[in-house]
């Protein structure tokens, strides 16, 4: 739906305030309203880099200032976390297992004992991963890549992964609604959130990178 001459010009007004991927959010959902909000987010768990922690309070924003109901943002926000988890489902399910191994295989430092550990956690806990995957910045659009691989059932996979993402959506779109013009503090927080996600994945795979090194070693040293 268009929105009002008088909404606008104000949010005219603060794209023309806004800069970089924040005022081309704002143009997209001047332009398309409410589904632009949905495409924004569905784009965004295809290419991380489009950080949610900034469409989704812009679009509580938008929605305070009478571009569309807050639950309109709620709503297509969740809708396009779905299709864009659905689409990485999709991924995983192509390159299915078989393909995977043999990329595997072909890796440095990883063997397939690896994978399968990987895949034996994921048989016991891939319903909880999918769900809270949904709610941690970086995981909330990989998660959907093996639950393609593992074939989850469809239906639970996009059951969990709404569910997740209607929890995760709401939080930061009612942010953005009642903080107004200061949206940019729920943006602020999320951002801590994923920088602590970040160095904690970063330091992670250095520890095991180091330690699959150290082991090889020591493996090649005995023979």
């Amino acid at each position: 739906m268009p929105l009002p001459l008088t909404l606008a010009a104000t949010a005219s007004e603060q794209s023309t305030q806004l800069s970089g991927i924040a005022g081309w959010v704002v143009d997209v959902m001047e332009t398309i309203g409410a589904p632009g909000a949905g495409l924004l987010v569905a784009l965004e768990n295809l290419f991380p880099p489009l950080p949610s922690e900034v469409i989704l309070p812009l679009a509580g924003f938008t929605a305070s200032q009478g571009g569309f109901t807050v639950a309109g943002a709620i709503f297509w926000t969740t809708l396009g976390s779905v299709v864009g988890a659905a689409a990485l489902y999709w991924i995983g399910a192509v390159l299915g297992r078989r393909r995977l191994r043999t990329v595997v295989d072909r890796m440095p430092l990883v063997d397939l004992a690896d994978l399968d550990r990987t895949e034996a956690w994921f048989d016991r806990h891939g319903r909880k991963a999918v769900f809270f995957g949904r709610m941690i910045p970086i995981f909330r659009s990989l998660i959907s890549v093996p639950a393609g691989i593992e074939r989850m059932p469809l239906g639970i996979f996009l059951l969990l992964s709404a569910t997740g993402s209607l929890i995760w959506n709401t939080v930061f779109v009612l942010a953005g609604y009642y903080l107004g013009e200061n949206w940019h503090v729920a943006e602020q927080y999320a951002g801590v959130f994923s920088r602590v996600v970040v160095v904690a994945v970063v330091f992670f795979v250095a520890w095991w990178v180091l330690r699959r090194v150290r082991r090889n070693r020591a493996a090649h040293g005995s023979v």
